[in-house]
């Protein structure tokens, strides 16, 4: 499917988005999604053009019903006659008649699978005779659209989501990847049926995990079938700040180490235009790995690139085993959550006051002789030869403190547990990364780009994160290495230490002030760790993507919200400004605040 240890892109075909050509002989492009109202022409336009002069390449507009999708005529004519002729998506959910007016307009036109014809509920249990049947309504349907595009030269985007997968789809593969690779294919199906291949595909998830595992999957099936469409890579539902940035860096960073996707959307509940500099740098960072030395490994038989399965180690001190991953710090630094363990001149601090020693590959002597309950290692696969793989197979209370300095660091590390995993050692392995960055945020997008990945696959029992710059030593302090460590663990879905907020970027769909109540729901409720609330702008993907939250903010009309636990909806249609309250009153009634 595709070379876990050597960075190479997957080979995709060339799609036309206007004047925008995507695929693996092209840049990876970057796009945005506005969140005006479609039916406000004149703010529309404006909000397209600060996403395309933010280095946005592509845009996207909801189109929630007709008027919407008519007005689409008008925004590309304005942007046209201002001068501007980058490519325009609309935004499909519910009403396939508005993709057939859409798509007479734009570029491109995104469907969702999951309700391109609607909601069809039905209770029991789907048999094949139905399964199929509800099969040709779609199938009708949807060559409707692809006669309209064909004519138009509109290019399609099949965009499954984790949170809106058809009540068909669940009842027959469940909320699962699987169940999102099925309803992307009998689309696809479709379109090759009709011979149109002018398709995009995107497979999304607020779960990195869930989107990672959907997008792999989906890959391998369309290359049985000798399909190669391109793919259009995001997270939904990320957030804001550090915590969208991390979030969308490690599951769109994880599929980018793949060699897989073709255009990147970052998902961030801020407006638009702040999302294109952290798609551009997360892309650029990827791809600047091409043309690395190539790495020699074998994978591991056992492996499965679908499912996520964490390594099994020996257990040293509180590190692997069953315990979560923990974070390592430099030892000076002032921390609002406390690391496990701080690292300083070779030594290793724990927190109930014992010190260890840290050996290298030249010390192996030393470290056999060192009668302390617990060794640390410092390692880089190239070091890896006979006698520390023997020694590391035959004891049990060293921790390997993994580092790497090739330019695919991603690759070298794999390379390394696939190693240990070919081999039978369980020994702990704590990731080690040292970044010169220029600003915190290049920072938070590479270190979660590099390391997310890693915890997905189910590698790495801690993570040691260090910063590095002669020209600007104090720049990025060892506290907020210490909170991108913990949000790292927290995005790759290994470790929760904090309040976890599940957000919508916000579009023309949404009915409140979107980044005014994410903060004063987090300032409300920040203090709740191991929490996850979410706070979602509409009914499309809300009730869907929050499925695993604790509780739910969604929008339920004009001035309207409606309180969710867990995937019930509790109170309906509260006023906006008596919502915040209202989820403070639901968390406490169920037992899960405290002050």
């Amino acid at each position: 499917m595709f070379d876990t240890f050597n960075y190479n892109r997957r080979k995709s075909d060339k799609v036309k988005i206007g004047n925008v050509l995507l695929g693996s002989d092209y840049p990876i492009r970057v796009q945005s999604m506005t969140n005006t109202d479609t039916n406000d022409t004149e703010n529309s336009v404006a909000q397209s053009i600060r996403i395309y002069e933010a280095g946005g390449e592509i845009v996207r507009l909801t189109a929630q019903g007709v008027k919407e999708a008519e007005n689409l005529k008008n925004i590309k004519e304005s942007l046209i006659n201002k001068g501007y002729s980058f490519p325009l998506v609309a935004d499909i959910h519910f009403l396939a008649n508005a993709a057939d007016i859409a798509a007479q307009y734009v570029q491109k036109v995104r469907v969702n699978p999951g309700n391109y014809i609607g909601l069809v509920r039905k209770s029991d249990d789907y048999t094949d005779e139905e399964y199929q049947a509800e099969y040709e309504k779609i199938k009708a349907r949807f060559t409707i659209l692809l006669d309209i595009c064909k004519k138009n030269n509109t290019a399609i985007r099949i965009g499954v989501n984790h949170g809106s997968l058809s009540e068909r789809m669940m009842n027959r593969w469940g909320d699962t990847p699987r169940g999102m690779v099925e309803s992307c294919l009998e689309f696809l199906q479709v379109c090759d049926e009709n011979d149109f291949h002018n398709v995009v595909i995107s497979m999304k998830a607020s779960n990195t995990l869930a989107m990672v595992h959907a997008v792999r999957l989906l890959v391998s099936e369309m290359a049985k079938r000798d399909m190669h469409y391109p793919l259009h890579l995001g997270v939904t539902e990320a957030g804001d700040g550090e915590d969208g940035r991390i979030k969308s860096s490690v599951g769109i960073g994880a599929l980018l180490h793949d060699g897989i996707g073709d255009t990147v959307r970052v998902s961030l509940s801020e407006e638009p235009e702040a999302e294109i500099p952290v798609a551009k740098k997360l892309a650029t960072y990827i791809i600047e790995k091409q043309g690395h030395n190539r790495i020699a490994s074998t994978v591991n038989s056992d492996y499965n690139f679908f499912e996520y399965d964490r390594r099994q180690t020996s257990e040293v001190l509180n590190i692997g085993g069953e315990n979560v991953p923990v974070v390592f710090m430099n030892k000076d630094g002032e921390f609002a959550t406390l690391p496990d363990f701080l690292l300083r001149d070779n030594k290793v601090y724990a927190q109930d006051g014992s010190v260890y020693n840290v050996f290298d590959a030249t010390q192996l002597g030393e470290l056999q002789s060192d009668n302390l309950n617990a060794k640390f290692l410092k390692l880089s696969y190239p070091e890896l030869n006979d006698k520390i793989l023997d020694l590391l197979k035959a004891s049990s209370d060293i921790v390997v403190l993994l580092s790497s300095n090739h330019k695919n660091q991603v690759g070298e590390m794999r390379a390394f547990f696939h190693t240990l995993l070919n081999k039978g050692i369980k020994t702990p392995v704590v990731l080690c990364r040292n970044y010169a960055g220029d600003d915190l945020e290049t920072y938070q997008i590479q270190a979660a780009a590099d390391l997310g990945v890693m915890f997905l696959d189910g590698f790495g029992d801690g993570i040691f994160l260090e910063y590095t710059n002669a020209l600007a030593p104090n720049k990025i302090r060892t506290e907020q290495l210490n909170a991108i460590a913990f949000g790292i663990l927290q995005a790759s879905r290994v470790r929760v230490s904090k309040t976890e907020y599940i957000s919508c970027p916000g579009c023309g769909r949404t009915l409140f002030q979107l980044q005014t109540v994410i903060a004063k729901v987090k300032a409300a409720t920040s203090h709740l760790k191991g929490l996850k609330i979410a706070v979602m702008g509409c009914i499309v993907n809300g009730p869907g993507e929050m499925a695993d939250a604790d509780y739910g903010y969604v929008g339920a009309g004009r001035g309207k919200v409606s309180l969710y636990k867990k995937k019930e909806c509790l109170e309906r249609n509260i006023d906006e400004n008596e919502a915040v309250a209202k989820l403070i009153d639901l968390i406490k009634a169920n037992g899960d605040w405290h002050d």
